[in-house]
């Protein structure tokens, strides 16, 4: 009876050890297997979009002279012509992108600055004599439309920094007139000048960004300055630097501060009563806030 007891323990001793061995075994094989999980792919960036920009403020004449004509008064629109006050400034821009990192940019920016004043000293303008003590209005339209390309050498869509090309279309309007209606002088210029081009978004935090645009062009060579065959040496700048943060989802808020410079200087086309003179170098500064609303997040 005690040997028939022993066996039967042992075989159930010996079962349970067969049990306990298996489970290790699978317990094993379990930890060595591993289980692929594919991570979900990440969202694909939309190939083009587009940005639109506003930005409304005022902008102040830090130097602007001008000379008309070859006997003509050197004139501080500053000084002179009492054009110390500030200005409206507008200025609106689409930015298409095209495979991620072309900027296509189509610009407008509005500049029209117009005075009253009495003349403090004699003022010749293009062989017209405006006298001291005689009321006067001047006005300087310079507003232009601008194309621009540009290539972002960054990958990341929260920054940027590209450089391109630009062409831009200036529309001046110069005039100046007496009050009383007996004196007019006026010029008018529409042409093309190139522009080389850079502009920059880097991100600092907390939704904030840091944002530049440089713009600009200077040439002595006829033709490659916009004066056609005419001997005119001349300039321009377009300088930004904005500080940014993104609002809501599509939309950033941005503060803009901007220098706007350059002219002409030597002998254009006579018409009419002008010899084709000019010496005109103007210096602007803009402030402004704006929002842009981008069609990707």
């Amino acid at each position: 009876m005690t040997g028939r007891i022993r066996i039967e323990a042992w075989v159930i001793g010996a079962c349970l050890s067969s049990a306990l061995v298996v489970n290790v075994a699978r317990a094993e094989d379990a930890s060595d297997t591993t289980v692929d999980v594919e991570e979900p792919a990440p969202a694909r960036e939309d190939e083009f979009g587009i940005r639109g920009t506003a930005e409304l403020g005022f902008v102040g004449v830090l130097a602007h002279e001008i000379t008309l004509g070859q006997s003509g008064t050197r004139i501080d629109y500053v000084s002179d012509l009492q054009q110390n006050n500030l200005y409206l400034f507008l200025r609106l821009q689409v930015d298409i992108d095209v495979w991620r990192q072309h900027i296509v940019t189509l610009l407008y920016q509005p500049l029209d600055i117009t005075s009253t004043t009495t003349a403090s000293r004699d003022l010749t303008i293009d062989g017209e004599l405006f006298p001291a003590g005689q009321p006067i209005q001047a006005r300087y339209g310079f507003p232009f439309y601008r194309f621009g390309w540009a290539f972002d050498v960054l990958e990341g869509r929260d920054e940027e920094l590209a450089f391109g090309v630009g062409l831009q279309l200036r529309n001046a309007t110069i005039e100046f007139r007496s009050l009383d209606g007996t004196r007019f002088r006026s010029r008018s210029d529409v042409g093309p000048v190139p522009l080389l081009r850079a502009r920059g978004r880097f991100a600092i935090g907390s939704g904030w960004f840091f944002a530049f645009e440089a713009d600009g062009w200077w040439s002595p060579i006829p033709g490659l300055n916009g004066s056609g065959d005419s001997l005119v040496e001349g300039a321009i700048a377009d300088l930004s630097v904005r500080l940014g943060w993104r609002l809501v989802p599509h939309v950033d808020a941005f503060l803009n501060v901007r220098y706007l410079g350059g002219g002409a200087d030597g002998r254009g086309s006579p018409e009419g009563t002008s010899d084709g003179f000019q010496a005109n170098w103007l210096h602007f500064l803009a402030i402004s806030v704006g929002a842009t609303i981008d069609s990707r997040e």
